[in-house]
């Protein structure tokens, strides 16, 4: 299949005239809702990686999907990039405008639309961050799982197909995404599905926007299925002599079927970020936070046999928090591991990949990674989602120091080749944005990215819709 390329660079940025007019237009139809200020565009094109700041022309702020529409809609007619946004989270770059343009901030978007308790599900608008859809479905004894670190809103969740500590259980984004409303390059507005659970009927659009990181459309209403809060919970830590044991117990307890909500690795780089940042005491080894949900007698039969399996590979002591409390301080830790990690290394820039196995490759993935860092001589701390083999490390280097970053940047190849030959993927929940473009056919074959330029090509001839992210040209 022939590629031809997609609109080029060269037809980019728009001109002055163009972006002009568009902010004109936009600051006569939405007043102060329009925001052309150096640090507020510089806020909306921070990235939390090493990628550059690269700011948008103007940032709008609609309260509605029809106003996103209205913005598109403008916008494709003077041919201007427009580039989602909904906290700024992403590790990838994938919220920067690198040919200038319009970013549309979701975060006036925040209706909970309907709660649908007997059916568990709900529909939100993109703006609604996942803690608080989860403190509205609270009191009505639901919550909805996917908890990738940041509280991200549910629309660029869902553009991203992230994920989380409780994806072994739960499964990620693209498990827990029913229907989406989207406005396409044109400002037309689509309605992937209804609200059944199965549908035979037609082209899978929902699946298709879901991890199209705003490329092929901008998701404006989510619907996503919910889950009842578990009757009991049991979470704690179990440290292990080295991070292939770890894992090798990680592979064991899923082929064994335990039905696993959480379970997590942190090598003893990581744990020592974790105790400078989070104000912890744990010993400074390889260590797997493990978390169970179910009924109390269920609960206590899973950690009795996990903690059998973990004494197969050199695990323990556990250390189980019973408290509420404590099962926060120890997930919140987690969740704060970006920022323990550069707590490692004050001052320097951070470097955050992953990649994802299949589970019974993880263990050799993860030690050969492990090497890999300490033969480079880099500062890399590792932390995964290893009940579905997804692990992330996160080099910290100056930025100004050419040889370290030459290091860093040939450490990163290897980690994809080497998650490649495994048969496994170069992001399990990063996302491609602005890095990660290279090595997609490497992953998927030239035909396979040929089709995916055919349909980014269709649905937005004029590449408008976020350029520069996924595809490399």
């Amino acid at each position: 299949m022939a590629q031809a390329p997609l609109a080029s660079s060269a037809q980019l940025p728009p001109s002055g005239e163009a972006i002009t007019a568009v902010t004109g237009a936009l600051a006569a139809r939405f007043g102060n809702r329009l925001v052309t200020s150096l640090a507020v565009r510089q806020q909306h094109g921070h990235t939390l990686t090493w990628i550059p700041n690269q700011p948008p022309d103007a940032v709008v702020f609609p309260q509605s999907t029809q106003e996103v529409s209205e913005i598109v809609t403008l916008c494709a007619a003077h041919g201007v990039p427009v580039i989602a946004y909904g906290t700024g989270t992403s590790l990838e770059g994938h919220v920067n405008a690198p040919f200038g343009g319009v970013c549309i901030d979701m975060s006036q978007m925040k209706r909970v639309v309907a709660v649908h308790a007997e059916d568990l599900d709900c529909v939100v608008e993109a703006g609604v961050t996942r803690k608080e859809l989860n403190e509205h479905l609270r009191d009505q004894g639901l919550f909805f799982p996917i908890d990738p670190g940041a509280d991200a809103s549910i629309g660029g969740m869902a553009a991203t197909r992230a994920s989380g500590t409780n994806a072994v259980r739960y499964g990620t984004m693209k498990d827990n995404v029913i229907a989406l409303t989207a406005v396409m390059a044109d400002g037309s507005i689509v309605k992937t599905a209804n609200r059944a659970r199965k549908t035979s009927a037609g082209y899978d659009l929902t699946r298709l926007l879901v991890g199209s990181e705003g490329t092929l459309g901008i998701i404006t209403e989510v619907t996503v299925k919910l889950h009842g809060i578990p009757e009991a919970i049991s979470a704690g830590v179990c440290p292990f002599p080295s991070v292939k044991a770890a894992c090798d117990a990680t592979i064991i307890t899923i082929q064994s079927g335990l039905p696993v909500a959480r379970i997590e690795l942190l090598d003893d780089v990581m744990i020592r970020g974790v105790n400078l940042h989070s104000k912890l005491d744990l010993p400074e080894t390889t260590m797997l936070f493990v978390e169970f949900h179910g009924s109390e007698e269920g609960v206590k039969e899973q950690a009795e046999r996990f903690g059998e399996i973990a004494m197969e590979f050199g695990g323990g002591p556990f250390d189980w928090a019973t408290r509420a409390e404590d099962r926060t301080k120890l997930w919140q830790a987690r969740h704060d591991a970006y920022w323990a990690a550069r707590a490692l290394r004050p001052g320097f820039e951070s470097v955050a990949t992953d990649v994802c196995v299949p589970i019974s490759r993880l263990a050799d993935c993860v030690e050969e990674t492990k090497r890999d860092i300490e033969e480079m001589g880099l500062i890399a701390p590792i932390a995964g989602h290893v009940g579905d083999g997804n692990f992330h490390t996160q080099p910290l280097v100056d930025l100004n120091d050419a040889d370290e970053m030459a290091r860093c940047q040939a450490f990163i190849d290897r980690l994809v080749k080497r998650a490649l030959a495994m048969e496994g993927t170069c992001t399990g929940e990063h996302g491609v944005g602005q890095k990660k473009g290279k090595y997609l056919e490497a992953e998927h074959g030239a035909p396979a990215l040929a089709v995916m330029r055919l349909l980014k090509r269709s649905l937005d001839p004029k590449n408008i819709l976020n350029p520069g992210k996924i595809f490399v040209d």
